[in-house]
């Protein structure tokens, strides 16, 4: 079996760390390493960068670009998990269940990992503004919680020490100046001519994602049951799928698919105002999950192999 070569740069990380969890135990996939001591030399990163057939890029955006320009051969398929990339040209963006994604993201070199708010919000909207019943004009807004996982390891060592800030037992509105880093990706990938209001916010439970996007019927052009439809007809025997009746006596729990990799989208409400629900984890179809999802797809093996589903 021909083994494929694979870097993670920044793999002591909290994505990082995920996606080397989930191919340690491929047999397909040789994992190439740096000593610890090397992580910062870019002579030694530089070697593993062209030596790999796919390396992932789980850094801050500074340093996945500087990492990029460290790659001087035409075969190395690089995925970047950073927001450096996501609205680049030249960058496939990888979600692959949206229209057209999948081929592109095979055929790439570069590919971009969606960002974690941003992949509830683009499963959400971005079928409905192809199909013609968002227009590119409508002002959105969103509302999405996370588990505090999604703040990296600076805030999972906050939120889990001793004599923690009591102001965390509670949730937390965050991105409050409206230039939250995942605006961008919204906006490019949904084909939106404004920016949605968009209001993230962080909670008291490791990890799992519930992102909202409410709808008056007035500012739309179809009601719940053509939404149900689209939705239905878009998204087949995928990691992402529509879902009838998921509430859990009318509660929708952000922590339901916390440990998963699948993304449930779930429509509700009224013809005159309707609430569009995507739920996942973070840290799977929001981050690692995703990344690993786009591996498959470039090595051409199954699409879901290694995945939690």
């Amino acid at each position: 079996m021909t083994m494929t070569k694979i870097f993670i740069d920044g793999s002591a990380g909290t994505t990082g760390l995920q996606i080397h969890e989930r191919l340690k135990i491929r047999k397909d996939i040789e994992l190439l390493t740096i000593d610890d001591d090397k992580r910062k030399d870019n002579d030694a990163r530089c070697k593993l960068f062209n030596e790999a057939d796919i390396v992932f890029l789980c850094l801050p955006d500074a340093a996945a670009i500087e990492a990029v320009s460290l790659i001087d051969n035409n075969h190395t398929v690089v995925i970047d998990t950073s927001t450096a990339h996501r609205v680049s040209e030249g960058w496939a963006y990888g979600m692959p269940e949206l229209t057209g994604a999948r081929e592109l993201i095979k055929a790439s070199k570069r590919i971009a990992n969606p960002g974690c708010h941003a992949s509830g919000f683009v499963a959400l909207v971005a079928p409905l503004v192809e199909n013609g019943i968002i227009s590119p004009d409508t002002k959105l807004t969103c509302f999405s919680l996370t588990g505090y996982s999604g703040g990296g390891k600076k805030m999972i060592v906050e939120y889990e020490r001793e004599n923690r800030n009591i102001l965390l037992n509670a949730p937390r509105q965050y991105g409050l100046s409206q230039t939250h880093k995942h605006i961008p990706e919204m906006m490019k990938v949904c084909k939106l001519n404004h920016a949605p209001v968009f209001c993230p916010i962080v909670a008291d439970y490791y990890s799992g994602m519930e992102v909202s996007v409410p709808l008056h019927r007035s500012d739309i052009n179809a009601g719940l049951e053509a939404i149900r439809e689209i939705y239905k007809h878009y998204y087949i025997a995928g990691v992402i799928r529509y879902v009838e009746n998921d509430d859990e006596n009318g509660f929708l729990s952000a922590g339901k698919f916390s440990g998963l990799d699948k993304m449930d989208i779930n429509v509700s409400g009224s013809d005159e105002r309707i609430l569009l629900t995507a739920r996942f984890d973070n840290l799977g179809k929001g981050a690692s999950g995703a990344a690993v999802q786009n591996m498959n797809l470039v090595m051409g093996v199954n699409e879901f192999e290694g995945l939690n589903l």
